[in-house]
């Protein structure tokens, strides 16, 4: 549609002008602004392969590489609370997590033992839905996030998923024996392969339902820059037209038609994160004070967080550190007594503003007093044609003194929106995986 291409090319270039990077050589991260809740982001840069349309931060596993990092890691986190941080969420992110599995433990308990932590999100990979590793996770951990994509074997194939991780019937019973284990089990699914047909999306969606997972979230499939080449050589070139009809059919099927869903078994999280209805998917308080679930894009709860490990990306005040990608030199920042910050992006007042629309919006509901308080302006005056824009498209369901919430167009949009901010992060990551040099540079890039 009009608005969708539209979009896509404001926020390609919107984003292309506020996420550049700047080197810098600020030691530490700024300190934390009293009374203000931060969430903890820590990043784990090692996987047992690669797959070819995922942009962040990973080396191929080995043991030697990956102890050493999660020691310093550790120390990291330290240097957080030296400064006077607090968190009450820590997310793990990879990478994949749970590679080393005592050692993510021993990061955790750590965490919990120096900071007031409440809850804590990790993502792992389907073949670490073993008993053993559900023993160590099981109260460690409340959100697990695991990497499905697709439960079709012919993708998972394409995908080279399928030897690494198992068949699609295989990794739903793992994921059925799992869910109970957890406050909330999420299946992080992709929609729009090339080679995905609406039948294969609405198996991959009746088998979510199927695994008693209490919570799904649908990404588009996003063609970054730097996977742009490997995406085409195994799963084909991205056709955005048919985007918009395979997000429709996963939204009426998981909560049902309408604006905001009613009939489905699923209710709506965020644009693309959906709970299970009647279940307990989290214990958490949203940031209007009302009880929420967890929910995959921690973005939403927390405008400002530190990451911490190679490729951790910050965002606190008007800044956006990218640390270093380089599992080498980051070792070496923190053993120096340094944090890894490589890059930093600034963003001015109206960047901000957007920053927060986008975020609030992706998760359902913009608070126009919380804006007009921290901004000193409206929402309509500080945001003339992006307002303009969203309500010439329909987008608003409320649209009133107090918030704004979506129609199921304006879902949409906001799907639109996000996956072309997080293409543009995902140039930020290019730009600091560039910088990598020597072996590194030949683990990610070849010969």
């Amino acid at each position: 549609m009009l608005s969708e291409r539209i979009l896509t090319k404001v926020v390609e270039a919107t984003t292309d002008s506020y996420l550049r990077l700047s080197p810098t050589d600020e030691a530490r991260m700024p300190a934390p602004e009293p009374g203000k809740r931060y969430m903890l982001y820590a990043h784990v840069p090692f996987c047992e392969r690669l797959c070819p349309y995922c942009s962040f931060n990973r080396f191929p596993f080995a043991a030697e590489r990956a102890k050493p990092y999660f020691a310093n890691l550790r120390k990291e986190m330290l240097m957080l609370a030296e400064l006077g941080y607090d968190f009450d969420s820590l997310y793990v992110g990879g990478g994949t997590p749970t590679i080393m599995l005592d050692e993510l433990c021993e990061t955790i308990d750590l965490a919990r033992d120096t900071f007031g932590i409440k809850e804590v999100s990790s993502e792992t990979n389907p073949n670490h839905l073993i008993p053993s590793y559900i023993e160590k996770l099981e109260g460690r951990v409340q959100r697990l996030s695991v990497g499905v994509q697709s439960f079709d074997d012919g993708l998972l194939r394409q995908m080279d998923r399928y030897d690494k991780y198992g068949s699609g019937a295989e990794i739903l019973e793992r994921i059925q024996e799992a869910s109970p284990h957890f406050v909330s089990l999420n299946a992080d699914m992709i929609f729009n392969f090339p080679a995905q047909t609406e039948d294969t999306l609405i198996s991959d969606i009746e088998r979510v339902v199927e695994s008693g997972a209490s919570q799904t979230t649908f990404y588009p499939l996003m063609a970054s820059p730097s996977v742009q080449k490997s995406l085409a050589r195994t799963v084909g070139r991205v056709d955005y037209a048919r985007e918009q009809r395979f997000y429709e059919i996963a939204c009426e099927l998981l909560a049902g038609p309408g604006d905001m869903g009613s009939d489905g078994p699923f209710g709506y999280g965020s644009a693309w994160t959906f709970n299970r209805k009647n279940t307990a998917a989290g214990e958490g308080v949203d940031r209007y004070g009302e009880a929420a679930p967890m929910i995959d894009e921690y973005v939403v709860d927390y405008e400002e967080y530190p990451a911490i490990g190679s490729g951790g990306i910050t965002y606190l005040g008007s800044n956006l550190y990218v640390n270093t990608f380089s599992v080498r030199e980051y070792n070496q920042a923190i053993e120096g007594g340094r944090m890894s910050m490589m890059g930093r992006a600034t963003f001015g007042l109206r960047d901000r503003m957007r920053y927060r629309f986008m975020m609030q919006l992706f998760g359902l509901r913009l608070d126009k007093r919380a804006f007009e308080r921290d901004f000193g302006v409206s929402v309509e005056r500080g945001l003339p044609l992006e307002m303009a824009f969203m309500r010439a498209s329909g987008a608003f369901a409320t649209d009133d003194s107090r918030e704004l919430t979506l129609t199921a167009k304006g879902r949409y949009l906001m799907v639109v929106m996000m996956r072309q901010f997080f293409i543009g992060v995902n140039r930020l990551r290019d730009q600091a995986r560039a910088a990598l040099t020597g072996e590194e540079r030949e683990l990610i890039f070849g010969g």
